[in-house]
């Protein structure tokens, strides 16, 4: 006996009174208060499958085959629930891995204008689901991130020649 989950969701069954019907109680109708699940999951698959099995027809039972075909699609779809799961997770923990790595590296993004901006990269945040990049003071969100290159070295000035003015005590002077 198939279960049509339209109908299933909708039916009232015939003891019920109307006033029942609407009733919290009720098995058919969803808990006040609550919004009713979009997704299917692993225990809606697993009630809709126990309800077919309680109202099914004993002089004609539910065919093994069908059974076990609905078993494996349970199976099939807790499975691909762990490997969405860790799919995020490795998402996750790629933006964050990409973030760290622009610690001391000049990057671009799009100012408020438009223009592109371009500052060093200093420290990064995982406070939120996107890592947080402060580029020159400012915090950034990983994702506005357009360009990325090597940090420029800072060119020394010339090193100062200590004179007997500046010379430290004990410090030999250069003689010219």
């Amino acid at each position: 006996m198939a279960i049509d989950p339209v109908s299933a969701a909708t039916a009232t069954p015939a003891a019920v009174s109307p006033a029942e019907a609407g009733s919290a109680s009720n098995l058919y109708s969803a808990p006040s208060g609550a919004a009713p699940k979009q997704v299917m999951d692993g225990s809606m698959f697993m009630s809709l499958l126990v309800a077919q099995l309680q109202n099914q027809d004993p002089s004609s039972p539910m065919d093994t085959n069908q059974m076990i075909g609905q078993t494996t699609q349970l199976a099939m779809m807790e499975r691909l629930t762990a490997l969405d799961t860790t799919s995020n997770e490795n998402f996750s923990l790629q933006m964050r891995m990409a973030a760290a790595a622009l610690v001391g590296q000049q990057v671009s993004y799009a100012g408020k204008d438009g223009e592109t901006v371009t500052g060093l990269a200093s420290s990064v945040s995982y406070a939120g689901p996107v890592p947080q990049i402060t580029v020159d003071g400012k915090t950034l969100a990983l994702d506005v991130v357009s360009g990325v290159t090597a940090a420029v070295p800072k060119t020394p000035g010339p090193t100062p020649v200590p004179t007997p003015a500046t010379a430290a005590p004990n410090t030999p002077v250069p003689t010219t």
